[in-house]
Formats: structure tokens, C-alpha cells, sequence
């Protein structure tokens, strides 16, 4: 056997990996190798209680609001769809079509302000969020595909 992949399917065709501990339930993944040793303990007492890092939860809020929005949208453009091949007037439908695009864009407006003062708050870089592009939303809604 020339390579490690051989090696672990050949134990699993002879049942090596059959009787291991805790086989069949799920990892438990929460256990943060990077935290310092000295704060592991209060980091897992909090976590488990339901509290969190405030720009963690401002990133939660930030993408709550986003999927409100895009199912907010989303509808519409269902509704606008469905109107449209039913042969109600036109007009009226791109009305309301227009004004739910505004609403989303407000809201992207919104949700952006939030991004730009999120990342102002996150420790690091890689935590950082892009804006939320408006133009692309709208075309992924439009198009039935995500963002």
C-alpha cells in the first residue's frame, strides 16, 4: 500500500474502526482549542448559558436582518411572478414590485451602516464582513439563485 487512503480503507474493511467510542454520535466540536487554558472554563460556563462576544452578536443581527430581507423581497417577487402570469394589470404589479425594492434597499442601507460598524468592533480581520451588494441581491432573487 503506497498511500494513507489505502491504508485507512483497508482497516475499515477489516472492522478496525467498528467498536470506537462514541461511534454513531455526533463530535462534539464546541471544545475551542485556541482559548487560553486559564479561561476555558468561563468561556464554556458562558457559551453554555447562552452568552456570547457583543460583535458575535452583532453579526448574528446582521445576518438575521439580511434573511429577513432577501424572504421579505423574495415573496414579493413570488407574488409579482404569480400576479403577472394570472393576467392581473401590469402597472399595478410593478408599482408594488418598485416600492418592495425600495424597502430592500433601505434595508440593505441599513444592514450596511451595521457591517461598517461591526467591523470597526471585530478583533481581527478575518472576522470582518464584506458590505452586502445590492445590485447582486436583487439579481440572485430575480434569477431564483442565492446571493
Amino acid at each position: 500500500m503506497s498511500n494513507i487512503e489505502d491504508h485507512i480503507q483497508k482497516a475499515q474493511q477489516e472492522g478496525k474502526f467498528d467498536n470506537l467510542p462514541g461511534k454513531g454520535k455526533p463530535l462534539n466540536l464546541d471544545d475551542n482549542p485556541f482559548i487560553d487554558p486559564d479561561w476555558r472554563v468561563a468561556h464554556h460556563m458562558l457559551q453554555s448559558s447562552g452568552f456570547t462576544l457583543p460583535w458575535i452578536a452583532t453579526r448574528q443581527e446582521i445576518e438575521q436582518a439580511l434573511e429577513n430581507a432577501r424572504h421579505e423581497l423574495k415573496r414579493s417577487w413570488d407574488w409579482r411572478q404569480k400576479a403577472l402570469t394570472s393576467g392581473q394589470p401590469g402597472g399595478a404589479i410593478e408599482a408594488d414590485w418598485r416600492r418592495a425594492v425600495d424597502r430592500f434597499q433601505d434595508q440593505i442601507s441599513q444592514i450596511n451602516k451595521q457591517i461598517f460598524r461591526y467591523n470597526l468592533e471585530v478583533p481581527a480581520d478575518q472576522f470582518q464582513r464584506l458590505p452586502v451588494n445590492l445590485a447582486r441581491e436583487i439579481d440572485a432573487i430575480t434569477r431564483g439563485t442565492s446571493a
